[in-house]
């Protein structure tokens, strides 16, 4: 029987990294994703991986792709002021598909916020917070455990797609402690960096996209030539004016997520045999939801629960098809009000959809989610 270690979720995040593979941690310290950093620090000496705190975020996202360019699984954890200054590098990252994870752990905003209260508020910044046109994949754990797990499958995603990850934590979640089982090592799948299929003298092109849209750049100090840049470039890695190419470059970039969407798309279901109305929730808010659900139901109330574990890309035909059963959808966040419009978009007016919002350091209460399904459901039972 394993051991169960009681473990903060911002250290189950290191602990899944080291699992995944993960030898080299570039970070600048923030609150309230100090934790990964100072686990990390402990964690990687005794694997044969490198800790370097660097001056400031940008950097440390800077250090992150360089040793992802040189082969090492590499990660970067902060909050939201250090994730608004890493968009730019994470654009860089997508365009140039570099392989990095980096751990967002949700404080209120903007700018300096409240530090160290839990907040919901970067969803957007998640998917658009750089600018351009490219897909992101990111992941939200709800629990201790799952965060281990998410962290490993960030970095399995961030191999396999040659793409940054986020992991889309929150201040709830980062700073909970619960009793967990971690998995042996053999009971863990991970996936390894890509390898170029060519020699030099078969014609290798870095960016050649391989059968599933992926190319297999080869690690920096393999005796290859690669030239990356941020530039829109053809498959030599060579930047290129052409439309077409510069067409070609952005499909291929979305389409390469885009076809292994059913995959990557992770969500629970609860109670939704006979709901008549749901919530949809993430992260630490899903936690407070599902106790809500379960007093609901209690109450009489025919509600389910759908949480998403996947927030980018969004999980649009499960809220589509939860929009074609149930009357209304009820979507609590710990912010202004950002998950609910991809809710929205993806009812497309199937059912009602109301929002509920808190953004005052203070998380949900029980009660307030089920006060707003009763206005919500017109208190039917």
């Amino acid at each position: 029987m394993k051991e169960a270690r009681l473990m903060q979720g911002n250290e189950a995040c290191a602990e899944g990294a080291i699992a995944a593979g993960v030898r080299f941690f570039a970070g600048y310290p923030i609150t309230p994703s100090t934790e990964v950093a100072e686990t990390m620090a402990k964690l990687l000496p005794q694997h044969g991986g490198k800790f370097v705190q660097m001056e400031d975020e940008i950097a440390s996202f800077g250090a992150v792709l360089g040793a992802s360019l040189a082969g090492m699984k590499a990660m970067d954890a902060t909050s939201g002021p250090g994730f608004s200054l890493k968009q730019e590098l994470i654009g860089y990252a997508a365009c140039a598909e570099i392989p990095a994870v980096l751990v967002d752990v949700q404080r209120v905003g903007p700018s300096t916020g409240q530090p160290t209260a839990t907040s919901q508020g970067d969803v957007m910044q998640a998917r658009w917070g750089t600018h351009g046109d490219h897909p992101m994949i990111a992941l939200a754990p709800w629990t201790v455990r799952e965060t281990f797990d998410a962290t490993v499958m960030a970095v399995n995603y961030a191999e396999r797609f040659r793409t940054p990850v986020i992991l889309l934590m929150d201040e709830t979640v980062g700073h909970l402690r619960e009793n967990v089982e971690l998995p042996d090592g053999d009971e863990i799948y991970v996936y390894p960096r890509r390898k170029p299929k060519k020699t030099r003298a078969e014609g290798y092109e870095p960016y050649a996209p391989d059968t599933d849209l992926v190319p297999n750049v080869a690690d920096f100090g393999l005796g290859y030539h690669i030239h990356v840049t941020g530039l829109i470039h053809d498959e030599t890695g060579f930047p290129s004016g052409s439309p077409d190419v510069t067409t070609a470059s952005i499909d291929r970039l979305h389409q390469k997520i885009e076809i292994a969407r059913d995959e990557i798309t992770h969500f629970d279901e609860f109670f939704m045999d006979d709901a008549e109305y749901a919530v949809v929730a993430f992260g630490g808010t899903a936690r407070t939801a599902y106790e809500s659900v379960l007093s609901a139901r209690k109450q009489g109330m025919h509600v389910g629960m759908i949480r998403l574990m996947t927030i980018w890309p969004f999980a649009d035909k499960e809220i589509s098809s939860a929009a074609e059963k149930v009357k209304g959808l009820l979507v609590p966040e710990l912010n202004y009000g950002q998950l609910v419009h991809e809710v929205e978009r993806a009812a497309a007016g199937k059912c009602a959809v109301k929002s509920l919002t808190k953004y005052n350091k203070e998380i949900f209460t029980p009660e307030e989610i089920v006060s707003a399904l009763n206005d919500l459901t017109g208190g039917a039972r």
